[in-house]
């Protein structure tokens, strides 16, 4: 029987390997600036929508201002002006690229997360491994 936990738990480790993409093959952007906690555009123009995250609201019947400003905040400081690694996964009904953030290895969504500034959104998780 203990053979056999390890052997699943064998699997799942090498299928969760095989999904993630090693960071250092992930395009590089500079980030220009982030509107909130989960959207920033690079010098480049193009709008990345965090994946897998969310953050409290700026504007709308929903809108945390105080929480909102402070996870914008959060995540400017972690990002903007340096040469990010981006792993793109799709495009939202916006035109805005959904992708995953890692700075020198550290994935920014997770540390969005681990400081309170934002939750993991199950809607979406499936498309990050680090989720699971």
């Amino acid at each position: 029987m203990a053979l056999r936990c390890a052997e699943i738990r064998s699997v799942a480790l090498l299928s969760v390997l095989a999904l993630a993409q090693p960071v250092a093959a992930l395009d590089t952007v500079i980030i220009r600036s982030c509107y909130d906690g989960d959207t920033c555009r690079t010098t480049d123009d193009e709008k990345i929508r965090l994946a897998c995250i969310d953050t409290p609201e700026l504007k709308g019947t929903r809108s945390q201002p105080e929480r909102a400003r402070a996870a914008r905040d959060h995540l400017r400081a972690m990002v903007v002006g340096k040469s990010i690694r981006l792993r793109r996964i799709t495009t939202d009904r916006y035109g805005r690229t959904v992708g995953e953030l890692f700075d020198n290895g550290m994935n920014i969504q997770q540390a969005m997360v681990a400081s309170r500034h934002a939750v993991i959104d199950w809607t979406y998780a499936s498309q990050c491994p680090w989720t699971r």
